[in-house]
């Protein structure tokens, strides 16, 4: 049988360390991710709006980890010696990049082409927005 707690529930931080978590999640393969996005203007067209970046995003960090793993275990690699690691030892071949951008260039599509997110709104103000903005500046110029 449940007991209630004797002292009111704390949602304070579990440790000291909780600002390093995101990083140690998002790094190196947000960055990955983040550059292939920044390289391709039509990702950013089909993912625009922010539940679309919420998945996608997901879905691609998950999607290039295990094509990682997979170009990790089909090349050789040499053992670690402090320079470079394993990922940047398999992007510098471009065959193992273009596999990666491929992975998130399909994540995007399947995104743009899922209904589930198909009424989203776009990132940024629509053009009533934009308009009604338009005219209350200039009633601040008045």
């Amino acid at each position: 049988m449940a007991v209630a707690p004797r002292r009111p529930v704390s949602f304070g931080a579990m440790s000291e360390h909780d600002e390093i978590w995101l990083p140690l999640v998002d790094e190196p393969i947000g960055s990955i991710v983040a550059q292939i996005q920044a390289d391709d203007p039509e990702i950013e067209r089909l993912v625009g709006s922010p539940r679309r970046v919420l998945a996608f995003r997901t879905f691609a960090y998950i999607r290039v980890g295990v094509k990682l793993g997979e170009l990790l275990v089909e090349n050789d690699v040499p053992p670690y010696d402090g320079t470079d690691n394993w990922i940047e030892l398999l992007l510098r071949v471009p065959e193992n990049r273009e596999a990666i951008a491929g992975e998130v260039r399909a994540v995007a599509q399947e995104i743009a082409n899922d209904p589930r997110y198909g009424e989203d709104e776009q990132l940024g103000p629509d053009q009533a927005a934009r308009d009604r903005f338009r005219e209350f500046a200039r009633k601040l110029e008045r």
